[in-house]
């Protein structure tokens, strides 16, 4: 069935634009006008570099919307559209069938419309672009910027699961009683992470400051820190992980959970007087929230155990394409 490069677009990547939206078709999307802002992010996954060359293609067109929907939720903006770059080896109908419907089952969703994009052959392996629009008033937009001393630093979910499973399937030998028991436990964090859509909006009014944990908690929350020029005292053991990583050695546990990547949960800071108000919120979007430190005066991140002991060795900060 493989045919030329409009013959793909047309049966993977052609559906009509929802009322108000010129989509694919034309040489630019029309998105309507709302008196919001909008917010917009884009990024990048490259095979061999952000996922594995026999990883499910449904999956990987869920995660390839999931991180993008993820920046929206931590700037607290719903959904609009998106488009889609992509650049493959060679048309493989059966592998974009089931791109596809990973893609859309996520983006129908949360209502977020596949309006344009472009796709072209690439030299080698597939590399997907999105760019994702989403709309948010100006005075809720949560930003890196809010924090202040005194404020309560919160996470989403739990932690590490992601790293855990990117080790387990990179080869690396990890001390976990069953290999394979954790790789089935943990894989569904890195392969189908769940962007935090909901909660980003229920936060809007109540969070000072928010970010999305992409790149590993020390890394983000230090860019909280450093944009909205605070300290921050962090309790390692208060970090929320699942029982597979409960499981493994304190070590391993803080390298995964404090340093790991893909997690796509938020991390974000409120003043001690708005714990009931993000409970609430939480409890209301059914998405467990935790408290595991405070922003404090002056600059850096402390990292303590659950005795107040600081850490002996502090994991490394998160994950860096250059470095």
């Amino acid at each position: 069935m493989a045919g030329g490069e409009f013959d793909l677009i047309r049966r993977y990547f052609h559906r009509a634009a929802p009322d108000g939206m010129l989509g694919v078709g034309d040489d630019c999307a029309l998105l309507p006008a709302t008196g919001e802002s909008t917010a917009v992010s884009t990024d990048l996954l490259i095979e061999g570099r952000h996922f594995f060359p026999d990883v499910d293609p449904r999956a990987l067109g869920h995660k390839a919307l999931a991180v993008n929907l993820s920046d929206l939720a931590a700037m607290g903006a719903r959904p609009v559209a998106f488009v889609l770059g992509l650049a493959l080896p060679r048309i493989d109908d059966a592998w974009l069938a089931a791109f596809a419907q990973g893609l859309y089952a996520l983006a129908d969703a949360y209502g977020c419309a596949l309006v344009g994009g472009d796709t072209t052959r690439g030299q080698a392996g597939v590399t997907i672009s999105i760019t994702i629009f989403g709309a948010v008033a100006q005075e809720q937009a949560l930003r890196r910027s809010g924090a202040r001393p005194g404020d309560d630093i919160w996470v989403s979910g739990t932690l590490g699961d992601a790293d855990l499973a990117l080790r387990l399937l990179s080869g690396e030998s990890v001390p976990v009683a069953d290999p394979a028991a954790a790789l089935a436990a943990s894989r569904q964090a890195l392969e189908w992470p769940q962007p935090r859509v909901a909660l980003g909006l229920a936060l809007r009014g109540i969070a000072s400051a928010a970010i999305d944990i992409s790149d590993g908690l020390l890394q983000d929350l230090g860019h909280v820190l450093a944009a909205s020029g605070c300290g921050a005292r962090l309790c390692a053991d208060d970090v929320p992980v699942s029982q597979a990583l409960a499981a493994l050695p304190p070590a391993w546990r803080y390298r995964c959970a404090l340093g790991g990547g893909d997690a796509y949960e938020l991390c974000f800071t409120a003043p001690p007087s708005a714990r009931e108000r993000v409970a609430e919120a939480a409890a209301r979007v059914g998405t467990a929230v935790t408290r595991i430190g405070a922003v404090e005066l002056g600059s850096g991140l402390s990292v303590v155990d659950g005795s107040g002991a600081p850490l002996p060795e502090l994991p490394r900060a998160g994950f860096d394409h250059f470095a």
